[in-house]
């Protein structure tokens, strides 16, 4: 997501590298690349407009800032701007002041919008809000056993008379049911169609002159670029929505459907898609998005992640380990564990500051399987042996190989790879990751991972790394932290 956009506003920015300051020759210089890049990233021709000028008249303007250089300057002018085009903040779902929120879920065929109406409901149930699924989508094939699949998974009740029914009436009966069921909200999936018809309006209009919602979600594929925003438009002129959730935003997307939607129908993105998985949704942060987009990362989402997939009484079990010198294999296992409820390992990777446009997907493949390999060699070993890996001598490594399929260096490489990593892990546990018990290893997973040698220094963070808004402000590199002194030694390897 928004690699090709990122890798070309950082060419950009580095056209400004070895300037003194900010002068109108260099800025028009930049911008002109900063508007090329926008235009190839599919973004709307008018907003790309627009920005260009209102970052010329910022850039043009600004007070000379002695602690920044030209080029950390102009990427805080276009942070700034970057935030203020996609909403300044996240915008939540409208709630309803008595009885249920209804939301009226609307979209094209082929965008994600069934989908986009169960995770929404899986979202709510996480925030212990009781919601019901109404199936009014009775055209497309399969549609409602969709949606009933979907709701069984996430343990959601749904609403649905079945294929013959008409939409208004199943609208009609669905929210009188979850009314008397007294839900906390009624998301109502409409149906879709392959391109925008007048049938399709007005069967839409119908079910939200019934329902009166609360909330009109238009679900939009973020792979259709600025013909996403104009999608948008054409909805909201007719229908009158309130937000939109942007899916797939996972895929090899040029980001012009993010940087479009708000400007061009002036209804915000509360959503977006991450993911295939039905957890994969999330609410949508401007200010996030613009520092991923400009390579600061984002670890605010990584660390709600941590919150809400890891254990922390196991995290501070693992923090304490890796403190005490006595982290081991089997702990390493628990904490790959943990980290894969978070996600994907790439989808990790690309939230840490300085690595989303610098890491590519082969890169990510090939740590993937590295993994892979490493858990297997790991499953051959006793559970002696994990616990205490020092021990594992040439005739172990024979029989450990043989079992897992692998060769006799790879295993010797992979316990090399597992002891440097044990020792960068003790010195970045004492400051943990984020706030975050347990998640100081994490700091680590570019270079020291056994496995994940081939991604070099990939996973540094802050000035050095070259990221985004996560260093406004700041001029100078990143000091290394000091060693410990002598007697703080004991322990450690």
């Amino acid at each position: 997501m928004f690699d090709a956009l990122s890798e070309k506003l950082e060419g950009a920015f580095k056209k400004l590298k070895g300037e003194d300051k900010l002068t109108e020759k260099n800025i028009e210089e930049t911008l002109r690349l900063v508007r090329r890049s926008l235009l190839d990233a599919d973004v709307n021709l008018q907003v790309v407009k627009d920005f260009i000028e209102h970052i010329q008249e910022k850039a043009l303007g600004s007070e000379v800032l002695l602690t920044l250089s030209p080029g950390q300057q102009f990427a805080n002018i276009v942070y700034d701007e970057l935030r203020s085009l996609m909403g300044q903040a996240n915008v939540p779902l409208n709630q309803a002041e008595s009885g249920p929120t209804i939301v009226l879920m609307a979209g094209l065929q082929g965008t994600g919008k069934t989908t986009a109406a169960a995770k929404l409901a899986l979202f709510l149930r996480k925030e212990n809000k009781r919601a019901l699924l109404v199936a009014c989508d009775v055209y497309r094939p399969a549609a409602v056993d969709q949606l009933r699949t979907l709701a069984k998974q996430i343990q959601v009740p749904i609403f649905e008379k079945g294929t013959e029914a008409n939409p208004v009436d199943i609208a009609r009966e669905g929210i009188a049911y979850g009314q008397q069921e007294k839900v906390d909200t009624i998301i109502i999936d409409t149906a879709g169609r392959l391109q925008i018809d007048e049938d399709m309006m007005q069967e839409l209009v119908n079910i939200k002159n019934l329902a009166q919602p609360d909330e009109i979600l238009l679900v939009v594929d973020a792979m259709t670029g600025q013909e996403a925003a104009n999608l948008t438009r054409v909805f909201h002129e007719r229908v009158g929505i309130t937000g939109a959730i942007l899916t797939k935003m996972d895929g090899d997307t040029r980001g012009g459907a993010a940087l479009s939607i708000r400007q061009v129908s002036g209804q915000p993105i509360k959503f977006i898609g991450v993911g295939e998985k039905v957890e994969a949704l999330q609410p949508f942060y401007p200010d996030r998005m613009a520092s991923r987009i400009l390579g600061g990362g984002d670890l605010m989402t990584l660390v709600e992640k941590a919150q809400e997939e890891i254990d922390i009484t196991d995290a501070s079990k693992l923090e304490d380990k890796i403190l005490n010198a006595s982290f081991n294999l089997e702990d390493f296992v628990k904490q790959m564990r943990m980290i894969k409820k978070m996600g994907s390992f790439g989808g990790i990777l690309k939230l840490l500051p300085g690595v989303g446009g610098k890491i590519t997907d082969e890169q990510i493949e090939q740590g993937e399987q590295q993994l892979k390999k490493t858990e297997a060699m790991i499953g051959s070993m006793t559970p002696s042996e994990r616990r205490n890996p020092d021990a594992i001598d040439l005739s172990r490594k024979r029989r450990i190989a043989k079992g897992s399929g692998h060769s006799i260096q790879d295993v010797g490489q992979m316990l090399n790879q597992f002891q440097q990593m044990r020792g960068m892990m003790q010195q970045m546990g004492r400051g943990g990751f984020g706030g975050m018990p347990g998640m100081g290893g994490m700091g680590g997973m570019g270079g020291g991972m056994p496995g994940m040698g081939g991604m070099g220094n990939q996973g540094r963070m802050g000035p050095a790394a070259g990221g985004g808004p996560g260093w406004r402000g700041q001029a100078t590199k990143a000091k290394p932290p000091k060693p410990p002194k002598k007697k703080d030694r004991k322990g450690f390897s």
